[in-house]
């Protein structure tokens, strides 16, 4: 059965796929990890889509091992340097697809090693998938928080052997992987500012996913900056309310890291609003958002 959470959040976004033409559009859109769109984020906007190049940069695909899975992931960082500040940079429910892989060479060109792991890894190929409803039901809703959490561990210690400075660590994600943010930034003490997406604060706690962000304000180690739409039809602002309220008690008992988070609401922007890709982008509030991003992680030492 569809995971309810997911399908909330998700069903407006829903492609009129058929597994015929999605299957012919996914050969055509990826045939490895961060090359090409994911099939089941059509229609791609190609006026919109940034490209940003590599040239200058050190990019490309790895793996790293943890507890005996290689995890694939691409990475992007400054040619010829090293004790590089580093963002991990947390997909959609789309996997490491080409707008991912442009996010990792932006932050790249902003003097970051950035790593995107494709944490579906285990759970299946996002790519081999047409149909959104079929994609939640069959990988993302069996995708264990405490996997996503260990494998980010792992990230973590394989941009500490390829350049990266581990004492400057942030994290940000999108949609599906701005909910990790949320998660990552309570869980780990490697962590210092996370930037959250339009990421799903609230929930009903299961076996995979037990806690939620809201339930995890009051044990955040890390202050997360929350950019969210006002027109997102899967997140209604007052769960953004409910937890800032949760930020501000937690602020007010002692924890610096929830005192110090942040919510930047985009009136206007709908779900998915930074994703350049499709036909939600809003070019101000995503160009804003980043310029945002970039601030909150210097402001707070991964720079």
């Amino acid at each position: 059965m569809l995971n309810h959470n997911l399908k909330n959040e998700f069903d407006s976004l829903l492609p009129g796929n058929s597994s015929e033409a999605g299957a012919s559009r996914r050969t055509a859109l990826k045939a490895a990890l961060g090359v090409g769109y994911a099939a089941t984020a059509m229609p791609i906007m190609a006026q919109t889509a940034i490209q940003t190049s590599s040239e200058g940069l050190r990019a490309g695909e790895t793996t790293f091992e943890v507890n005996g899975f290689k995890v694939p992931a691409y990475y992007a960082a400054p040619a010829g340097k090293t004790d590089l500040p580093v963002i991990l940079v947390i997909q959609e429910i789309f996997g490491v697809h080409e707008y991912i892989a442009d996010t990792a060479r932006r932050f790249a060109r902003a003097g970051y090693l950035a790593i995107a792991p494709e944490l579906f890894a285990r759970q299946g190929d996002p790519a081999q998938y047409g149909e959104m409803a079929k994609l939640i039901a069959e990988v993302v809703s069996k995708v264990p928080d405490a996997q996503v959490m260990a494998d980010l561990d792992g990230a973590v210690k394989w941009a500490g052997a390829n350049g990266g400075n581990t004492r400057q660590v942030g994290i940000t994600g999108f949609c599906w992987g701005g909910r990790i943010t949320w998660l990552y930034a309570e869980q780990s003490n490697k962590v210092k500012a996370g930037v959250a997406w339009y990421g799903r604060l609230v929930g009903q706690p299961t076996a995979l996913t037990p806690k939620h962000p809201l339930d995890l304000a009051a044990g955040l180690k890390a202050p997360v900056l929350g950019l969210y739409g006002g027109q997102d039809g899967g997140i209604p602002l007052t769960t953004v309310n409910e937890t800032k309220d949760a930020l501000a008690a937690a602020g007010a008992k002692g924890n610096a890291a929830a005192r110090g988070s942040e919510f930047v609401v985009y009136p206007d922007a709908p779900h998915a609003f930074h994703a350049d890709y499709r036909p939600s982008y809003r070019k101000d509030a995503a160009q804003d958002g980043f310029r945002r991003a970039i601030d909150w992680f210097r402001t707070h030492g991964v720079a």
